[in-house]
């Protein structure tokens, strides 16, 4: 399939995710500037459950020891996450202490129930990662996991395994796999058409478009939720966007800051579920969550302006 900039679905998956992404109808360029309003949310494929469109991501920013300043600033994080309507927070083993952090933060303020809980196994061999996943559910301090994901698709087979028999036995209530490099979406490829998953992991951003060719297509296709990592292209772009003012247009399409336009191209994309930023400091979460209310601009309008904020 060629590259498009055109968010490609067939006719039959777009009139499939039409209905489900009502709330997320197109906006024209001329719209007015939207209020504030909650956030939207778009169902996991697999089970109609509604998922608000911004969630948190962990890596990095979570990776703080206790009693440190950075520590001191996390809780006001998920108290700006879930204050906007936020729920997902994704973590993984990966990502040093994170996991550890976010257990004791959600343990300490007791939002458990207004969590839905992602992370990772990231090892290989059956008992090892078992092991690795009793860790993180000790970890993350909870009985059941929302979302368990392969990460980068280290032995996805072995792992998928367990987690299926997992999930039948209500551990874990959404299984996935991950990636983040453009260099592996042929394997991502053949492991969405050859396996039954709920939740797909993938990058994607304004500079960094290949997903477009032939992955959320084919999520669209097999009914796979979509979560989007490094939305803000690994950071470098929204550094080169920091310092130069935000267009005319932001404002009707209900955007503040260069990051929420960023989240909005996103989210444009109907089968993206949810994107997770991640960050360590409540501002730029209550910031962030902020692109996930109102309505998001529609393919023509990207064609429009995408290549003048790259530049």
């Amino acid at each position: 399939m060629p590259p498009s900039k055109d968010f490609p679905l067939t006719r039959a998956e777009l009139l499939r995710l039409g209905a489900a992404l009502c709330a997320s109808a197109a906006l024209p360029a001329s719209a007015q500037p939207q209020s504030k309003s909650a956030m939207n949310t778009r169902p996991i494929p697999s089970t109609q459950e509604a998922l608000p469109v911004i969630g948190c991501g962990t890596w990095i920013g979570f990776d703080q020891r206790p009693g440190s300043e950075e520590y001191k600033r996390l809780p006001g994080v998920l108290d700006a996450l879930f204050a906007a309507g936020g729920t997902m927070i994704d973590s993984s083993p990966m990502y040093g202490r994170s996991e550890e952090t976010t257990g004791e933060l959600l343990a300490a303020a007791k939002p458990r129930d207004k969590a839905f809980l992602a992370t990772k196994v990231w090892t290989s061999g059956r008992e090892a990662g078992i092991a690795q996943m009793e860790q993180s559910f000790a970890r993350l301090r909870t009985q059941r996991m929302d979302l368990m994901q392969v990460h980068n698709l280290v032995d996805w087979r072995t792992h998928l395994a367990t987690l299926r028999g997992w999930k039948e036995k209500g551990r874990v209530r959404y299984i996935g796999i991950t990636h983040y490099t453009a260099s592996a979406y042929d394997e991502v490829e053949a492991v969405l058409r050859a396996e039954k998953l709920d939740f797909l992991q993938i990058n994607y951003s304004l500079d960094a478009r290949e997903a477009e060719q032939r992955l959320l297509p084919l999520a669209a296709e097999r009914g796979v939720a979509v979560i989007v990592n490094m939305p803000f292209g690994g950071g470098g772009l929204l550094r080169r966007l920091r310092d130069k003012p935000l267009p005319a247009w932001a404002g009707e399409i209900g955007c503040t800051s260069w990051a929420q336009v960023l989240l909005k191209f996103v989210l444009s994309h109907p089968a993206v579920t949810c994107t997770i930023p991640g960050t360590s400091r409540g501002e730029h979460m209550a910031d962030n969550a902020a692109a996930g209310a109102g309505t998001f601009p529609d393919a023509a309008f990207w064609r429009r302006e995408a290549a003048a904020i790259r530049t």
